[in-house]
C-alpha cells in the first residue's frame, strides 16, 4: 500500500500594514519642511525690512525720501549726514547717558538680583516665601500710580534733572530677574549646597563658585532683555530729565522727531535711530551663545 504525501499547506502571505510607505512619509515631510522655510524666510523678511529702511533712509537725500516709488538704494548714499548729526544734535550726550544708565543698572542690578534669588531658593529664611510673594505683587502696582509720589520724593532729595532717579532704585535688582533666576535655581539640588557648607565653604563662596557659573547663562538671557529695556526706556527719562546735556538718547532722538520733522530732515531722524540701535545688536551678539544655552537647559528642565 503506497503513502501519498500532501503538499503543505500554503501560508496566508502577511498583510502589509496599512499607512504611507517610507517613500511618501519622506516626500511629505520635505513639502513640511519647504513650507515652513518659507513662512520663516518672509517672516525673517518682514523684520528686517523696516531695519533696512531705516538703514536706506539715513543715506538718502531728502528728495530720495519722498520719491515715488520708494528708493530702497540711493544714487549717491549721503554719509555726511552721520557727520552732521553729531554735531546738530546732543547725539553724543544722550549716547554717554543712555550707556551710563543701561550699563550701570544692568550691571550691579544683575548681580544684585542673582544674589536674591540665590537667598530665596537656597538659604533658610524665615518667611522668605512671603517676602517672594511680596515683590511678585509689586509687579500688579502700574507705574502710572506710583508716578507722581515717586516724582515728589526725588524732587525733594534734589535728584530730579539728573540721572540718579533712573539709577539708584534700579540697582536693587529687578523682580522679573529675580522671579525667572530663583525658578532657575529651583532645579539645583539642596545636597550640592549642604555637601559644600560640609567642606567650609561660606554662602558667599557657595554663591561665587558653584552658582554664578551654573546660572550664567539665565543671567546673560536676562541681561539682554533688561538692557534693551532701560536701553530703550522713555517715559522716565522724560519725566526727570530736563536739560538737553542730561537727557538719555530716545528722548533726544524724540526732540529730533519734533524739531526737524518739520524741516522734512528725516535721514537725521534715521541715522540716529540707527546709532541707538548698534548698542543692542552688539549687546546681543556678544551673549547670543550664552542666550541660546540658557533656551536649551530650560527646553531640558522638567
Amino acid at each position: 500500500m503506497t503513502q501519498t504525501t500532501l503538499p503543505p499547506l500554503a501560508r496566508p502571505a502577511a498583510a502589509k500594514p496599512e499607512g504611507r510607505t517610507p517613500t511618501s512619509r519622506t516626500r511629505s515631510r520635505r513639502t513640511a519642511d519647504a513650507i515652513t522655510f518659507v513662512i520663516l524666510v518672509l517672516g525673517s523678511a518682514a523684520m528686517l525690512a523696516p531695519l533696512v529702511w531705516m538703514l536706506s533712509t539715513s543715506l538718502k537725500t531728502k528728495a530720495e525720501v519722498f520719491a515715488l516709488p520708494p528708493v530702497w538704494i540711493p544714487d549717491a548714499p549721503q554719509w555726511d549726514t552721520y557727520v552732521r548729526m553729531w554735531t546738530e544734535a546732543p547725539i553724543l550726550s544722550g549716547f554717554m547717558n543712555s550707556l551710563i544708565v543701561a550699563g550701570t543698572v544692568t550691571v550691579v542690578g544683575s548681580f544684585t538680583s542673582a544674589l536674591a534669588a540665590f537667598a530665596l531658593a537656597k538659604l533658610r529664611l524665615p518667611y522668605k516665601n512671603a517676602i517672594f510673594i511680596g515683590l511678585l505683587s509689586g509687579l500688579m502696582v502700574p507705574y502710572p500710580t506710583i508716578m507722581i509720589p515717586q516724582f515728589v520724593m526725588f524732587s525733594r532729595l534734589h535728584w530730579v534733572d539728573t540721572l540718579l532717579p533712573l539709577i539708584v532704585p534700579l540697582l536693587f535688582g529687578n523682580i522679573i530677574m529675580i522671579f525667572f533666576l530663583r525658578q532657575y535655581l529651583e532645579s539645583v539640588p539642596n545636597s550640592m549646597i549642604e555637601a559644600a557648607k560640609i567642606d567650609g565653604a561660606s554662602y558667599p563662596q557657595i554663591f561665587r563658585i558653584m552658582i554664578l557659573p551654573m546660572i550664567r547663562p539665565a543671567i546673560a538671557a536676562q541681561f539682554i532683555l533688561w538692557f534693551m529695556t532701560i536701553w530703550n526706556d522713555y517715559l522716565a527719562p522724560i519725566l526727570y530729565l530736563n536739560t538737553p546735556e542730561r537727557q538719555t538718547l530716545q528722548v533726544v532722538i524724540a526732540n529730533l522727531n519734533v524739531e526737524f520733522a518739520t524741516q522734512r530732515d528725516y535721514p537725521l531722524i534715521m541715522a540716529a535711530s540707527f546709532v541707538a540701535l548698534l548698542p543692542i545688536l552688539i549687546v546681543f551678539l556678544i551673549f547670543q551663545r550664552q542666550i541660546i544655552e540658557s533656551v536649551a537647559l530650560t527646553g531640558t528642565k522638567g
